[in-house]
């Protein structure tokens, strides 16, 4: 049965070091405070997923976090580079980081195949590009039946998966809505999975379009109120689109990035404290 627990309880025992981790979430529902989680417990040697890197990702491989980054875009959406990215592959700091870029089409049918226990996903795409050149694992193939080029690469079966959702039940099953992007295939193509909620409910109400995973696909649920901040979750909160354009400043220097890190998260005993730790900034600073 799916067990509802601390999210440093989750984290400690199913990520593990060297693990290939997915992060999902499109916009919206981005699991921001599991990250933090695995930041705070100096997990190391990780593969991290994910098919629109931002400020979560810049933030797990500005801490050390990350050996290998799989993508198909990456930046601070709206504003622009992602400098801790950026100078871990430029310039190896804190250490070297290994990159394999996808297209968006490309990672959705893996995640796809993943869910579908399939050993690969096959695609139109890439006519003219030049990631091929660049990314070993995207093959050109030609249809069996009609002789058409087409491109396959290898389905995504994350070691853990992590996404953020609206609610979930006491029986284990998980309700999200709003912008879905590819957090259902992530979590069905997982070895272990771990969803964290703004709250735990006695009974889900889904309407049409909304999604429900069951129970028995997920090992952990952690209920964290907030826990896409400062992204948003439909229905709880709004995006906190001066935090995105204040990241700009603060990764750009390695010595401001530590400080922040170290001020925000690494003192911080949870989520709930980093939130509150960042409101009080923000006021001041409005102030």
């Amino acid at each position: 049965m799916t067990k509802i627990m601390t999210l440093q309880k989750a984290v400690s025992e199913l990520v593990q070091d060297g693990d290939a981790i997915a992060l999902e979430g499109f916009t919206h529902l981005i699991p921001f405070a599991a990250g933090h989680e695995i930041i705070r417990q100096r997990k190391k040697d990780l593969t991290l997923i994910r098919m629109t890197p931002d400020v979560i990702y810049d933030q797990l491989i500005g801490m050390g976090c990350a050996r290998k980054m799989v993508f198909s875009w990456g930046g601070n959406p709206g504003v622009g580079s992602l400098h801790r990215f950026r100078d871990a592959v430029e310039k190896g700091w804190p250490h070297a980081l290994e990159i394999e870029e996808h297209a968006h089409a490309d990672m959705a049918n893996a995640y796809d195949a993943g869910a579908a226990n399939l050993p690969f996903a096959v695609l139109r795409g890439y006519l003219g590009s030049d990631i091929p050149k660049y990314t070993r694992t995207i093959r050109q193939i030609h249809c069996p039946f009609t002789g058409e080029a087409l491109a396959a690469v290898p389905a995504i079966r994350p070691d853990v998966t992590i996404i953020h959702a609206q609610q979930a039940d006491r029986q284990g099953n998980v309700l999200l809505w709003g912008i879905v992007g590819v957090q259902k295939e992530a979590v069905l193509a997982a070895k272990k999975v771990i969803i964290t909620v703004e709250e735990v409910v006695d009974v889900l109400r889904p309407a049409i379009n909304q999604v429900v995973l069951p129970g028995w696909v997920i090992d952990a649920i952690c209920e964290i109120p907030g826990g896409a901040f400062p992204s948003y979750a439909q229905g709880y909160y709004t995006r906190d689109n001066a935090f995105y354009q204040q990241w700009d400043a603060i990764a750009r220097d390695r010595d401001r990035f530590r400080d922040w890190m170290q001020k925000h998260i690494m003192e911080t005993a949870d989520f709930s404290a980093f939130k509150l730790s960042l409101e009080k900034e923000q006021k001041g600073r409005a102030a």
